[in-house]
């Protein structure tokens, strides 16, 4: 029995463990990038992660664990993922996923622009970066076979929707056009 990895569509058996959890997107994943960041979209300060381990503050957008969080545990990959630009993430760590994910990022550049997140491009640009780091410490065929077997998290279009269009983009386009560009 195969079941299939839709950010690949590779096959995995049955039995198969996905090696690494990979996320980009917005607040619903982000699991601290806008930490470091100049950005309206921040929450490394109380209430947030009164409920997470220890009460840490990590810069998530729950008092707790994110989605991002839930998968890997859920899946048996870690109980937690760092952010990529958390200062203090460990070379260990890439081997089994990291967030990209900006709160207040959006599929439209101007949504990240307003908030001062990360874009969707940029977090690509860090995920090609990661790819270098990754193969640093399992090997280029090591890293090959992370990246082909993991599972890949995209939470993106509330921000462009909920800032952008309801602020900016609603005087130049019905909601109809906005969203199918």
């Amino acid at each position: 029995m195969y079941r299939i990895v839709a950010s690949r569509k590779r096959q995995l058996r049955e039995n198969e463990k996905v090696p690494a959890l990979i996320a980009f997107g917005d607040s619903i994943l982000d699991t601290g990038n806008n930490n470091n960041l100049i950005s309206l979209a921040k929450c490394n300060f109380p209430p947030y992660g009164k409920d997470f381990i220890g009460g840490k503050l990590t810069g998530r957008f729950s008092d707790g664990k994110v989605l991002t969080d839930l998968l890997a545990e859920g899946l048996g990959i870690k109980e937690t993922v760092p952010a990529y630009l958390d200062p203090n993430l460990q070379s260990k760590d890439l081997a089994t996923g990291v967030c990209f994910a900006s709160g207040g990022s959006g599929l439209d550049p101007l949504t990240s622009s307003i908030t001062s997140a990360i874009p969707i491009s940029g977090q690509l640009k860090n995920f090609k970066e990661y790819i270098g780091k990754l193969k640093g410490v399992v090997g280029e065929e090591g890293a090959n076979k992370v990246i082909s077997k993991s599972l890949f998290l995209l939470s993106a279009g509330n921000n462009d929707l909920g800032i952008n269009y309801s602020v900016l983009r609603v005087k130049k386009y019905d909601i109809s056009t906005y969203t199918s560009i």
